[in-house]
């Protein structure tokens, strides 16, 4: 073979080689452009699930603390009516008390008329002790039961307070009533008040005394009044207004135990008893009795 032979031959060689290692080189270019979305891929699903589940805890956090700040707060509530049942108007005075007040009057009282005995009652007596031509001793006495139940604007004790005021008002204000006088009683239900106050009838001057007293959520008033009729003696108004006050207290008594309190129950008065299932919906609208003054004009 000639020398040129020879370095043509070596020179083709040398393209072929060259040729191989570009391509081999470009092969390997073009692998490792490949694999660099792949490694970008995958670090960017690695860097969203990361962000993402930050976002959910930060996300969860905010809904939590806006879910306690815009929580509502719990609606205020109408205190219950501590009390649910009145008694019988006519049992609430004893008969040593109905002697010494009205000792010509019936065994048994008269009732008042009331549709709904649970929410309003009441009782009179009349007494007529007639002594001929000495004279005669006229007693009347009237007890009135008056109970409130809670309603969604006011509790039934609150609606017994106020009634109890204006009652004690109404009171103080009878038509032609002469020096009316007002005082509390003490060791009577919450509250009491005795209103006190003469009264000329052609029949006789009349002494008049109201004993108003609340006990939660019930009202009770006790009219007594007392006149020397056809010549005889006027009462002793220091006297009627002690029984006036007895009767009163007897009353109270009666509707705490009535609804399982004082004496006759196992609860003592700081602890009311729940409201009975037939209590009525609806508060009193209308003053059980009418006027003391009324009324003793009636009866005499």
């Amino acid at each position: 073979m000639s020398e040129g032979t020879m370095q043509r031959r070596a020179q083709r060689d040398d393209q072929r080689a060259r040729r191989t290692m570009r391509a081999g080189g470009l092969n390997r270019l073009l692998a490792a452009a490949a694999a660099v979305p792949v490694m970008l891929i995958a670090a960017g699903c690695s860097s969203g699930s990361d962000s993402g589940s930050g976002d959910d805890s930060g996300a969860a956090q905010k809904s939590g603390g806006a879910s306690v700040s815009t929580s509502p707060s719990a609606e205020p509530t109408v205190q219950a009516a501590a009390y649910g049942a009145l008694p019988e108007a006519c049992g609430v005075l004893s008969k040593k008390t109905l002697t010494a007040l009205v000792p010509k009057a019936p065994a048994k009282g008269k009732e008042g008329a009331s549709s709904d005995t649970a929410a309003r009652a009441s009782c009179s007596w009349s007494s007529l002790d007639n002594n001929g031509v000495k004279g005669s001793q006229f007693r009347w006495l009237n007890v009135s039961l008056v109970r409130f139940e809670t309603d969604a604007a006011s509790s039934g004790e609150q609606q017994a307070q106020e009634y109890y005021a204006k009652q004690v008002q109404d009171v103080a204000a009878t038509a032609g009533a002469k020096n009316p006088k007002s005082q509390a009683v003490a060791g009577t239900g919450d509250q009491a008040t005795t209103v006190r106050y003469d009264l000329k009838k052609s029949e006789g001057a009349f002494k008049q005394q109201t004993v108003v007293s609340r006990v939660e959520n019930v009202v009770v008033t006790v009219d007594y009044n007392g006149a020397g009729l056809a010549g005889d003696k006027t009462p002793d108004a220091a006297a009627l207004v002690k029984s006036a006050e007895l009767a009163a207290k007897e009353a109270v008594a009666a509707v705490e135990t009535a609804n399982g309190e004082g004496a006759g129950g196992g609860s003592s008065s700081s602890t009311p008893s729940k409201p009975s299932s037939t209590a009525p919906s609806k508060s009193p609208s209308k003053s059980p009795s009418a006027s003391a003054s009324a009324s003793a004009a009636k009866k005499s």
